[in-house]
């Protein structure tokens, strides 16, 4: 049974509108809740609770066509870690903390007035298990339901653009909720978009693993919420321009038609 099999539920742009139409309540009550509640920590907005839409999506589509199994066959695959990519687990949890720190780094040189770049590792892991459960929800539906659909109609740059763009679409609403400036929204979605071929690029070379997606996608909103300032719009341009950086050298690298065939593997 393949849950990616051609239908009319297994078009990505179902899926989409399905995505946006499951985050209306949610846009809703951050609306409401603006004007009788705090913020949830770490200054994010109600809405941000709409991380469960996309698993919805993909369990919705999922059962239509193929019923309870396809949903147990999906979350399987969404689990699933080949333990024999070890070496890729360097980069994946390593690659963002790098990205910031060079981020911190060239804020730095621009002469922007920060705080010391410092904090304690059980904050860490705290916003990790957060955010690693956001992150799982999410992906069930962007990585696990619907990329390998758009990769049929498109390069996996192309793919990874695509679900990128739309990602970040959808985080608008909350964005704006959130009281941040255009220009932070502007920077912080392009830099998303950027992200999401990064994401591609450790789910396709970790053996389609809907988990490796998951946790990268984590380590970036921790490794975020840790950088000083996160609320400036420098700090979401900077970001963006360390994001580039690397997604231009790792798709030079792996190719931008599958995002897999490292160019210099053959070299002696």
């Amino acid at each position: 049974m393949n849950i990616n099999s051609k239908s009319s539920n297994h078009n990505p742009w179902n899926f989409f509108m399905l995505v946006f139409i499951l985050a209306i309540p949610f846009w809703l009550i951050g609306m409401a809740a603006e004007h009788w509640q705090q913020k949830i920590p770490i200054n994010l907005p109600f809405s941000a609770l709409m991380f469960v839409c996309p698993m919805i999506a993909a369990f919705i589509l999922v059962f239509r066509t193929h019923g309870s199994d396809g949903i147990k066959k999906l979350l399987k695959k969404s689990f699933h870690l080949r333990m024999k990519y070890k070496i890729w687990f360097v980069p994946l949890f390593l690659l963002m903390p790098v990205i910031t720190i060079c981020t911190y780094g060239f804020m730095k040189l621009m002469g922007e007035p920060l705080p010391n770049l410092h904090f304690s590792i059980l904050t860490a892991l705290t916003f990790f298990v957060v955010f690693f459960i956001a992150a799982i929800c999410e992906e069930i539906g962007w990585q696990g339901y619907v990329y390998d659909m758009l990769e049929k109609r498109s390069p996996a740059l192309g793919a990874s653009i695509v679900l990128g763009v739309t990602w970040q679409l959808w985080h608008v609403v909350p964005h704006v909720q959130n009281h941040h400036s255009p220009a932070w929204i502007l920077w912080q979605c392009a830099g998303s978009v950027l992200l999401r071929i990064l994401i591609v690029w450790f789910y396709k070379n970790m053996g389609k693993s809907v988990l490796a997606g998951a946790i990268f996608h984590a380590m970036n909103n921790v490794c975020s919420f840790l950088l000083p300032n996160y609320d400036s719009s420098y700090v979401t341009f900077s970001l963006f321009i360390m994001t580039a950086l690397a997604a231009i050298i790792i798709t030079f690298l792996w190719g931008s038609k599958t995002l897999t065939r490292y160019r210099f593997k053959h070299a002696s």
